[in-house]
């Protein structure tokens, strides 16, 4: 039997009843089925809110909300942690209390800009601030901002991270990657950053700049009678100076050793000659040190972008150039780079290159100068003087090429090379039958400064069979001081049986003690003194003060460059033991002082 045939068989009465029972069961069903579900979901929200506060204060990260006005509505034990308020002080407080006051005005600038737009600009984004604590201290942080609105009002959240290990560690890496461990300026590898930096700012708006270059002059005299710990102390000295008269934007730089670099924007050339002046003028104060006063000066080179170079490379080799320029013209000054500076180092490098080879090509030679007694009017010695005849440049002035020679260190293989050959020359001209002069011969600083010059002179000596009586060594006053085994080393030549003199007398850093010290035989006086002893009274007082100090001492006295009858009878006049110059003789090469002497050696057979 279906359905439709029971249902035909109830009453009238009987089916709704039936009816209205199953919809009520329904009705029943469905609100219960609605009430479990809201349960469920009342128990899953009170879990989620549960999970979310969890996260919310076990956090490190300061986490915020504010309303529109800046309320804080919602404070984290990391919020706590980072800025030292309570919860209870934070909730309720304007988020201004975390804002250092410098930032204030932009953050609220900020706020009603977006309230009036609705258009973000650090909202979703990263940024990195400084945040202010409850102590009024700052600190860097970095923030993330969050937004959402509802009905009723709109609302911040931020989610904070005190960043100041981090920047420490930047700090860190930045000093050692950027910076001169000794004192603190920039190294080369920042320095060039900022010049290249300063290169692409001054393309765009024409603007010009100027690099000095700065080298201290004598530095390594300072670590040699001081030791390394004093020049160090002087570099820090110098750099702390170098700051005192910098500019907010000017840069500096220790390149190296005692080499630095200033980086000068918008300068012209008046301003960059200013400011090299006023570094020259801040090494007019000495340098205290183990209570004694160190005086030390700078030479100072200058280029400027854009006349003297558009890239890096050349601004800096060219205001290296006008440095080399700067010691060339006597040191403690300033010079600017020019074409015909770059010419005369172009050359000065060239021939730096050349002196090697050019020893090997023996292309070198020596040309004597006799000396003569001024009572018996007869020669009784002779200076070797070193010529370059140079493939391309012809004859190379001395003047020219030993301070290459000195700079390079190629004076040492030279210095032998003249040692050596004197000493044959002389030699050869006494079997020749030339009457037995004694030749002199200058040592460099660089020479004097070898362990191993007492060696070399008498290598010298025992190849040409020359005896010790028959060589003069000249030595000058400053490479003598400048030596701490000086008296040593004099007292070994000494011994050997050789001649000793003091070159160029009067013209470097002249101590009367050390001519009581040293165990010296002579002293020469400068031809800038001769030069002009009958026309200017001065020059004239220090020539006989000279005279009459070295006989006092017991010494030998020669004057060089005399060139007039009226000097030779002044140098008489005061008792001058010997002079040279080209009023007797210019410096001859060998073939003619044998040729010169030769009659007089045969007239004596």
């Amino acid at each position: 039997m279906d359905i439709i045939s029971i249902t035909d068989k109830l009453s009238p009465v009987v089916l709704p009843i039936i009816l209205s029972v199953s919809l009520l069961l329904a009705t029943l069903l469905f609100f219960c089925s609605r009430k479990r579900q809201k349960l469920q979901l009342k128990a899953n929200s009170a879990e989620s809110e549960k999970k979310f506060e969890s996260i919310f204060e076990s956090t490190t990260d300061a986490i915020i909300v504010a309303d529109h006005q800046g309320i804080i509505l919602q404070w984290n034990s990391g919020a706590e942690a980072i800025f030292h308020y309570s919860k209870d002080e934070a909730l309720g407080s304007n988020l201004e209390i975390i804002i250092p006051k410098p930032l204030l005005e932009a953050h609220r600038k900020g706020l009603k800009r977006y309230l009036d737009t609705a258009v973000p600009h650090v909202i979703g984004t990263r940024v990195e601030l400084i945040g202010r604590r409850k102590d009024g201290s700052e600190f860097p942080i970095e923030m993330s901002l969050g937004t959402w609105k509802t009905d009723k009002c709109i609302f911040f959240s931020s989610i904070i991270r005190d960043i100041t290990e981090r920047k420490d560690s930047e700090a860190k890496i930045n000093t050692l990657v950027y910076r001169d461990s000794l004192t603190g300026l920039a190294n080369r590898r920042l320095f060039i950053d900022q010049i290249q930096a300063a290169l692409d700012q001054a393309d765009g708006n024409k603007q010009s700049f100027s690099l000095l270059y700065i080298d201290l002059d004598h530095f390594k005299i300072v670590n040699d009678t001081y030791g390394h710990s004093a020049g160090d102390q002087l570099l820090i000295k110098t750099s702390e100076r170098f700051q005192s008269i910098a500019r907010k934007n000017d840069t500096i730089s220790r390149l190296g050793g005692d080499e630095f670099i200033l980086l000068l924007p918008n300068t012209d050339d008046a301003e960059a000659a200013a400011h090299a002046q006023a570094i020259l003028e801040l090494f007019e104060e000495p340098f205290r040190f183990q209570q004694e006063e160190l005086f030390i000066t700078p030479s100072i080179g200058i280029s400027r972008f854009p006349s003297d170079g558009n890239d890096v490379e050349t601004l800096i080799k060219n205001a290296d150039i006008a440095l080399y320029s700067a010691k060339d013209h006597g040191k403690n000054n300033f010079q600017f780079f020019s074409e015909e500076t770059n010419q005369l180092v172009s050359r000065k490098s060239k021939l730096a290159m050349d002196l090697k080879k050019g020893l090997e090509r023996g292309e070198f030679s020596l040309h004597y100068q006799p000396q003569i007694d001024l009572k018996t009017e007869k020669t009784v010695g002779l200076e070797a003087l070193l010529r370059w005849t140079h493939p391309k440049w012809g004859n190379v002035s001395p003047a020219e090429f030993i301070p290459i020679a000195e700079e390079t260190g190629s004076i040492i293989q030279i210095g032998e090379f003249v040692l050596r050959q004197a000493c044959l020359q002389n030699m050869a001209w006494q079997k020749a039958g030339l009457p037995q002069f004694r030749v002199a011969v200058n040592i460099s600083s660089r020479q004097f400064s070898q362990s191993n010059l007492t060696e070399t002179v008498q290598a010298a000596l025992s190849e040409s069979g020359l005896a010790p009586q028959y060589l003069e060594l000249e030595l000058t006053e400053s490479i003598i001081q400048d030596s701490p085994s000086a008296i040593s080393t004099m007292g070994k030549l000494k011994a050997m049986g050789i001649h000793l003199s003091i070159d160029d007398f009067g013209t470097g850093y002249s101590s009367l003690r050390y001519l009581k010290l040293f165990p010296i035989d002579t002293l020469k006086i400068d031809q800038c003194f001769t030069r002009n002893l009958t026309t200017d009274p001065k020059d004239a007082a220090l020539v006989d003060t000279i005279i009459q100090m070295a006989h006092n001492l017991q010494l030998n006295v020669i004057a060089e460059g005399v060139e007039s009858a009226e000097q030779l009878q002044f140098l008489k006049q005061q008792g001058c033991n010997q002079a040279q110059g080209y009023y007797f003789n210019p410096p001859l090469p060998p073939e003619k002082i044998k040729e010169f002497y030769q009659p007089a050696a045969k007239s004596i057979q």
